[in-house]
């Protein structure tokens, strides 16, 4: 199993990208939201002049986020920086966009976006469309200002099958966010599978699993705060969904809805606040504050964590890599260069 780092864009990124490097990683990835955290295009232009060989990954893009061209030319700037180690990853936006209290793009608006990307970056003409009007475009200056000698991996952020047809009909690889259920892995490769055969389109691609990580000491609570430290940021997310989708919240078991209903108030608003993710977006993806330990049940630590002995963990990805995930990606939150140094003895 290949593993990667991900962290929140932020300038000081670039050295924990450059230890990553050394301690043997294969990827880097930084965020891509707005409004809770730094720029991913300036936060990856530093990891890039910092490193050498490592992989730079964007996860994830949307297109409520850039336009084509511009989201074009900041990959392919990237590209010129760390040539042929460029991996971007593409969704609906569903974090990026609820931070701003907006819902979010559509499947066919993904995979449009995604499409002209992958054409754009690689110097070939794509559609552009502003309303009624409709244009081809492409970079009219390459040299030194961008790369598109150099291929780009594009990854498609997929929880549903819709998603993953989309990857396989662009030749794309497949990234999710807590995702554990190999079942769940093994349904997304074959939609993907199936689609790019359908299309005639490559197969050589990627699958991501960006998730959290805790090795148990002997005789250590599964669900201590520790614990609870490494792997809330995500579990916690998943709360701050259920919040704001009563569709999600309905599915949940009655101790999550509980929690959901603890944050909420804890944070002060309620569903129907105007400014509820204001509310619950502070701090997004950071160290887990003590006050919010409570919020994090067990059930949530199981689903959302891959949390263990030392061999219960490497099992546990063991059967992921069988379902299909090629790569874990891990975002260390409490000491982060302790963490990924810890993380590639445990793989090596």
């Amino acid at each position: 199993m290949r593993t990667g780092i991900v962290m929140t864009a932020r300038p000081g990124v670039e050295q924990l990208a450059a230890r990553a490097e050394e301690l043997g990683f294969d990827s880097f990835w930084v965020y891509d939201t707005p409004m809770v955290h730094g720029d991913p295009f300036v936060s990856l232009a530093l990891c890039a002049k910092a490193t050498h060989r490592i992989r730079l990954g964007i996860g994830v893009t949307s297109p409520a986020l850039r336009s084509a061209p511009a989201a074009a030319a900041a990959i392919s700037s990237l590209n010129a920086l760390a040539p042929g180690r460029v991996i971007c990853g593409v969704g609906t936006g569903n974090t990026a966009r609820r931070t701003l209290s907006m819902r979010p793009t559509t499947v066919a608006e993904l995979e449009s976006f995604t499409a002209a990307l992958r054409d754009l970056t690689a110097g070939r003409e794509s559609d552009y469309r502003e309303g009624t009007r409709s244009s081809r475009v492409r970079f009219l200056h390459v040299g030194p200002y961008v790369n598109t000698e150099d291929a780009v991996e594009f990854v498609v952020a997929a929880f549903g099958l819709k998603a993953a047809a989309v990857a396989g009909r662009l030749g794309a690889g497949l990234i999710s966010f807590g995702l554990h259920d190999p079942a769940a892995w093994t349904a997304l490769g074959q939609a993907r599978r199936a689609a790019a055969r359908d299309e005639g389109a490559a197969d050589k691609t990627r699958s991501y699993l960006m998730t959290s990580l805790y090795v148990l000491a002997d005789g250590e609570d599964r669900y201590g705060d520790p614990v609870k430290d490494a792997v809330g940021h995500i579990a916690l997310s998943a709360l701050i969904l259920a919040a704001e989708n009563p569709a999600f919240r309905a599915a949940l078991p009655p101790e999550e809805a509980a929690a959901v209903d603890r944050l909420l108030r804890s944070r002060g608003t309620t569903p129907t606040d105007p400014r509820l993710h204001q509310a619950l977006y502070r701090n997004y993806l950071g160290r887990l504050s003590p006050e919010d330990r409570e919020l994090i049940v067990p059930s949530l630590v199981d689903k959302f964590g891959l949390v263990g002995t030392r061999s219960e963990v490497i099992e546990r990805i063991d059967v992921l890599e069988k379902s299909g995930v090629d790569e874990l990606v891990i975002q260390p939150v409490v000491d982060p260069e302790a963490e990924m140094t810890r993380l590639a003895r445990l793989l090596a």
